[in-house]
């Protein structure tokens, strides 16, 4: 079962149209209400808890069906930045180009998400 909704849809919605429409002008509230919801989608597309996804400092979640992690660092990581998360979530780059360039680190073996991206 995905986690419980932080970030009410209609909320969520609105903060990606407002960084869709002008990203370089929308406020860190924009950003960080935009990067919360879109990860929790991703929790919600991709149940599992065998991947971390981290978005610092705006959030992190746990996806993708497989091994579950419980303690300590996990084995499968993807961390990158808020900008570069909502590029990749809205099509305006690929999994591949951002993890050639530095933009996604990914560790483990199922830290991939381009089969989920982008999500809108």
């Amino acid at each position: 079962m995905p986690p419980r909704r932080r970030v009410p849809i209609d909320s969520g919605e609105l903060a990606l149209a407002e960084w869709r429409a002008d990203p370089a002008a929308a406020p860190r509230t924009v950003v960080a209400t935009a990067v919360r919801f879109t990860l929790e989608e991703l929790a919600e597309r991709a149940p599992g808890r065998s991947v971390e996804v981290r978005v610092p400092p705006f959030g992190a979640v746990q996806c993708v069906e497989g091994p579950r992690h419980t303690r300590g660092t996990p084995t499968n990581v993807i961390e990158t930045d808020g900008v570069t998360w909502l590029r990749l979530v809205v099509g305006e780059a690929t999994w591949e180009a951002e993890r050639d360039a530095g933009r996604v680190r990914a560790s483990g073996q199922r830290a991939d998400l381009s089969e989920f991206l982008p999500l809108v």
